[in-house]
């Protein structure tokens, strides 16, 4: 994994020597060099490790994805804002099966940093919700289940939401 500086470092030197070989009359290589500095700025704004995860996490490998998200170091210089939120975000999910106060503190970093998508937020709500439910916080869990109920707009997570409510009435 290369930083996110680096990375851009390396497209801005490989385009440059892309433009010197359309100025030698290399059209084939210009063109091959060009394509290979799109993959580093690619890399730039979806980092590798993060996609990785992500592939482990959708085959409901935890233990993989925690592999995964240990070989970031530094994630604060290493990721940009967007990453450094879907880095909390995995860390959430993953502690959540574990460590509620843990879990808490990612997601609620994740949210601030913010996620592209509006039902990875709904998603990060929910979850708070649920450690907010368990830890009898009954206002806090019924106003961020709320917020991630106007989130979902494709309405993926219905069932989760009514079953939280129904919880929700027992407290």
């Amino acid at each position: 994994m290369f930083n996110k500086n680096f990375k851009i470092i390396i497209a801005a030197l490989i385009i440059a020597y892309a433009v010197y070989q359309f100025v030698e009359g290399n059209i084939g290589n210009g063109i091959f060099l060009i394509l290979l500095a799109s993959i580093f700025v690619f890399l730039y704004f979806r980092n590798e490790i993060i996609l990785l995860a992500f592939l482990r996490m959708r085959k409901q490998d935890l233990e993989g994805t925690k592999k995964w998200l240990n070989k970031i170091k530094n994630p604060e210089t290493a990721l940009t804002q967007k990453q450094h939120g879907y880095y909390n975000y995995l860390n959430g999910i993953i502690f959540s099966q574990t460590n509620l106060t843990q879990a808490e503190k990612y997601f609620k970093k994740a949210l601030k940093l913010g996620l592209n998508m509006d039902y990875d937020v709904a998603m990060a709500k929910l979850s708070l919700a649920g450690i907010a439910m368990q830890k009898r916080r009954k206002r806090e869990a019924t106003m961020l289940l709320q917020e991630a109920k106007k989130l979902d707009k494709q309405n993926m997570l219905t069932d989760q939401i009514k079953m939280m409510q129904q919880q929700m009435k027992k407290i």
